[in-house]
């Protein structure tokens, strides 16, 4: 997939919040941190539980199963059980909207 894709108005996506979008039966989650958008995939690559029903502290997310600890800026594992880190997705601002791409 190469299309832009509308996630939320930038405006409505303030720091220290997310929203999730289905691209082709992957869910991204799209975190605004500090004033950056940053587009991660929404499954821990541990034991596939959805990562935003767990804790964001910054730019780290928490998984809820078993709490292996993921950068939201770059997909890095920072902490097991995981070991592969999460897909990460182009993000951008577009006529105020703000867009996210699969470009696998």
């Amino acid at each position: 997939m190469s299309d832009w894709t509308d996630v939320a108005p930038a405006a409505e996506l303030p720091p220290g919040e997310w929203r999730t979008v289905e691209l082709e039966d992957t869910l991204i989650a799209v975190f605004n941190i500090d004033g950056e958008f940053h587009a991660v995939e929404n499954l821990c690559t541990h034991d596939y539980a959805e990562l935003t029903e767990g804790e964001v502290s910054g730019d780290v997310i928490t998984c809820p199963l078993h709490g292996a600890e993921f950068c939201l800026r770059t997909g890095e594992v920072l902490s097991p059980p995981a070991y592969e880190p999460l897909a990460t997705f182009p993000v951008r601002v577009h006529d105020g909207a703000v867009q996210v791409r699969d470009p696998r």
